[in-house]
């Protein structure tokens, strides 16, 4: 019994302190911990944000070096560990926030599956090339028009009394990318902007895996309240 209890201790101290070690070592900090599942996210602190991640995925560390996070703790990087392909294995999901702001919002997300509890990245697709492929819009002085598909939606802008100058061309997307999973599904909302400080709704896009790529499932506007 005692042999047993000092090969356990052996193995725990090679694969678990010197990945830790290691982050320490060349100046990075954890960023963010599921604890549940064991998984660790370090950076760097570089010109004012998070930069050249590190996942410690269940002991295992992979080197993500173009990732970058803001540092502000109200916007730290959240870490997803659910099933969202549906097919009773979970996938590593990543969001992170770029940017943010009075009216700003730029996050991105990572997917990961995990084979052999190893990960393999799966591309999601841009959620504002999906918007170029697929939405129409159109903008006046009394209404803004969203048409996807076969779906039209006609959002009435003249109780917010806008100024001529201050209206948009067109209707403006990408200022609000903000993902979440709910449901054990990947979703995107991006708002819909027709002045620097009013939105007329949002573009809401699930996702699904296709083609060993995330793809949008279903996509639709959804207008203010």
């Amino acid at each position: 019994m005692k042999i047993f209890i000092g090969l356990i201790i052996v193995v725990v101290t090679f694969t678990i302190y010197p990945i830790i070690a290691l982050a320490e070592n060349e100046s990075y900090e954890m960023v963010s911990r599921n604890e549940k599942e064991n998984i660790t996210l370090y950076a760097k602190r570089m010109d004012g944000l998070f930069r050249g991640f590190k996942i410690n995925f269940k002991r295992e560390l992979y080197s993500m070096p173009f990732w970058i996070s803001e540092i502000n703790p109200a916007y730290r990087p959240q870490i997803i560990y659910e099933d969202i392909k549906k097919d009773q294995n979970k996938e590593l999901i990543i969001i992170l926030t770029k940017g943010y702001g009075t009216g700003v919002l730029w996050e991105d997300v990572y997917v990961f599956d995990v084979l052999n509890n190893r990960l393999n990245e799966v591309i999601v697709h841009n959620p504002l090339t999906i918007i170029n492929m697929k939405v129409i819009t159109k903008l006046t002085a009394e209404y803004a028009e969203v048409i996807i598909g076969d779906k039209k939606c006609t959002v009435n802008i003249n109780p917010m009394e806008i100024k001529s100058e201050n209206l948009f061309d067109g209707i403006g997307f990408g200022s609000i990318i903000d993902y979440e999973v709910r449901d054990n599904q990947l979703i995107v909302s991006i708002a819909g902007q027709i002045t620097p400080g009013k939105f007329v709704g949002n573009i809401v896009i699930i996702f699904e895996d296709r083609d060993n790529m995330y793809q949008e499932k279903t996509i639709e506007f959804q207008p203010c309240q």
